[in-house]
């Protein structure tokens, strides 16, 4: 049976539930439960917390978790990040006061920085040359500076809203850039069948996410320029019709190019686009 570790709250948690419930497997039925057991897809889901989630998953004690790029780098633990999920994006970044002459990652030798990431920190210090005093918080960094613990603070930054409410300007380049990804156990082999399995599903639901099926007519005189205007995910079907001058194809395109494919096919004689989207698959 598969553990998997999701998360039990934050920005990353009703995304990750949503995807497992697409990918077919049973959820908690209330916030309080902890352990779901779904013997039917024979899998285990544990609902914890995403900082700890690569601690469990790099110690063996769970298979495969749902949790941040940035959060895993920071855990010190063995877990290996398996696979993108494309959502949850965010950076990791430097803000100071914005009446601070703390302008650039330079101005940060010999200051106090607070963060929920020391690792991360840390490290990307260590690779500038520079010392600086790390203070480390569990949340709510945003306010240090202002209360006197830190000169800056090091936090995870999605619209920068926040910062700029709190009086912070961001600088230098990003340290991190992160998303969810799943992490997977290095005692569990990339050749396990449950896993395999889980991935499957996984990938299943993202490439619904991402392409649509698009069927169209075309001029069989035309049918190469087509095919080179919509390679799709795969190789597309050309199929004969009644009428021996036109062929129907079908292609699996990126659903963010839909449109711009479409004018492109009429332009070449495409008649009768059909766009429909893709179920995942739970096999």
């Amino acid at each position: 049976m598969l553990k998997i570790a999701v998360p039990n709250k934050g920005m990353l948690s009703e995304p990750a539930w949503d995807l497992l419930k697409e990918a077919g497997y049973k959820l908690r039925s209330n916030p309080r439960q902890l352990v779901v057991e779904d013997e039917e897809n024979d899998i285990q889901l544990f609902y914890l917390r995403p900082l700890d989630i690569a601690v469990y998953v790099g110690s063996g004690i769970i298979d495969v978790g749902i949790t941040g790029r940035d959060m895993l780098l920071n855990s010190q633990t063995e877990a290996i990040e398996h696979m993108a999920l494309g959502f949850g994006a965010s950076t990791f970044r430097f803000a100071a006061p914005n009446e601070s002459s703390i302008r650039t990652v330079e101005d940060l030798d010999g200051k106090r920085i607070a963060t929920s990431f020391d690792k991360v920190v840390a490290d990307y210090l260590a690779g500038r040359g520079l010392n600086a005093r790390i203070v480390h918080l569990d949340g709510a960094v945003e306010s240090s500076v202002q209360l006197g613990v830190a000169d800056a603070i090091a936090d995870v930054v999605s619209t920068g809203t926040t910062l700029r409410n709190a009086g912070l300007h961001i600088f230098g380049d990003p340290i991190v850039t992160s998303e969810a990804i799943v992490v997977r156990s290095p005692r569990v082999d990339t050749s396990d069948r449950d896993l395999i399995k889980f991935q499957r599903r996984i990938q299943g639901v993202l490439t619904a996410h991402s392409y649509v099926l698009m069927d169209y007519d075309i001029p069989v005189a035309k049918v190469a320029q087509a095919v080179a205007i919509t390679p799709g995910f795969e190789s597309p079907t050309v199929s004969p019709l009644h009428d021996s001058q036109w062929a129907a194809v079908r292609a699996m395109v990126p659903r963010s190019q839909m449109n711009t494919l479409m004018d492109q096919l009429y332009d070449v004689g495409a008649r009768a686009i059909i766009i429909t989207s893709i179920q995942a698959s739970r096999m």
